[in-house]
C-alpha cells in the first residue's frame, strides 16, 4: 500500500446484537469476488478487534477517491465495526460500549503509528454532487457507519 494517511470508519450492516467477524466478512468478500476480507480491521461485539486484510497490499473497502483523486483503497485503513442497522433493518449506531472504547483505542493507535490527516466514516467519501466542497447527508450513497466518524474522532488526529 502506498503512504497511509486516512481511517475510514464502516459497519457491517447487520442488525443489532448479531456477532459475526472476521471470518464471516471473509466469506461475503469471496463471494463477491473479492480476493479476500477488504477490511484492515473489525470491532466485534464485545470489542475484541480482529486482523482482517494486511496493510501491506491495498485495501478493498473504498473505492472512492479523496481529494487527490487517488482511491481511499490506496491510502487508507478500514476499520468495520459489526452493527449498523436496529432491530428491524434501519441505519443505526449500534455501536455497544465495548466497541466504542476499542474503536477509539485503536484509531489512536494508528495515528500515533501513522501521518494520519483524516479519520472519515464511508458515507463522507460519497460524490459531493453540488460541489460545494462538503458531502452533505442528502449526498450519501449509503449511511454507513450510522454516526459522525469524522466529528467523533477529530481529536485523535495528531
Amino acid at each position: 500500500m502506498n503512504k497511509i494517511d486516512s481511517i475510514i470508519i464502516h459497519c457491517s450492516a447487520t442488525r443489532a446484537g448479531l456477532d459475526i467477524g472476521k471470518k464471516e466478512i471473509n466469506q461475503m468478500h469471496v463471494a463477491r469476488g473479492f480476493q479476500c476480507i477488504g477490511y484492515n480491521f473489525i470491532i466485534r461485539l464485545d470489542g475484541t478487534v480482529e486482523v482482517g486484510r494486511s496493510l501491506t497490499i491495498d485495501g478493498a473497502h473504498c473505492n472512492s477517491k479523496g481529494f487527490s483523486g487517488v482511491s481511499y483503497n490506496k491510502h487508507s485503513i478500514g476499520i468495520c465495526y459489526i452493527g449498523g442497522l436496529d432491530a428491524y433493518g434501519n441505519a443505526a449506531d449500534t455501536r455497544t460500549p465495548a466497541q466504542k472504547k476499542a474503536l477509539a483505542k485503536l484509531i489512536k493507535e494508528l495515528c500515533n503509528k501513522y501521518e494520519i490527516v483524516e479519520v472519515l466514516g464511508h458515507r463522507d467519501t460519497s460524490p459531493d454532487l453540488d460541489g460545494d466542497g462538503i458531502v452533505e447527508p442528502c449526498e450519501w450513497t449509503k449511511m454507513c457507519p450510522c454516526f459522525d466518524a469524522a466529528e467523533e474522532y477529530k481529536e485523535l488526529l495528531r
